[in-house]
């Protein structure tokens, strides 16, 4: 147990962890989710674009977040593995600098459209259930 300088004891979890399992545990982890998002999310977008019926506004808001939510780990992923092997950014210089803050913009710009097209999907179906005779948020028909 540790003990700091006044007599208080400090504990930490990652004491308790072996690093070398932490980089595998971290490894399959962010493949499983890079490879389910390459997989699932295109095959949203492709089903909504090649079903007729499925091309509705709403739908199309589906499509907007498995987009967005495809960018996410595509960003994330391959960062943070390289982070856990490697333990700092692979390329230096301006042109490595450059790429870590559009990295970090990227990312956080998919998480906000994310958010975003769901939001645009709560209200849009709480106004169906809530206020079912109005005029829809979404619709097909654009008013000026």
């Amino acid at each position: 147990m540790n003990t700091t300088a006044n007599g208080s004891s400090s504990w930490s979890c990652s004491s308790l962890i072996n690093q070398e399992a932490r980089k595998v545990g971290a490894t399959v982890a962010y493949s499983l989710i890079l490879v389910v998002s390459l997989v699932g999310n295109p095959l949203i977008v492709l089903i909504v674009y090649k079903t007729p019926t499925l091309r509705k506004p709403i739908n199309m808001l589906i499509a907007n977040m498995a987009m967005s939510d495809l960018l996410y780990p595509m960003f994330l992923s391959p960062v943070e593995l390289a982070k856990s092997h490697v333990g700092s950014w692979l390329i230096g210089s301006t042109l490595g600098e450059a790429l870590c803050k559009m990295h970090s913009f990227l990312a956080g710009v998919s998480m906000l459209v994310s958010v975003q097209s769901l939001v645009l999907l709560t209200v849009d179906r709480f106004r169906a259930v809530v206020l079912p005779l109005r005029l829809r948020l979404i619709s097909h028909h654009v008013s000026i």
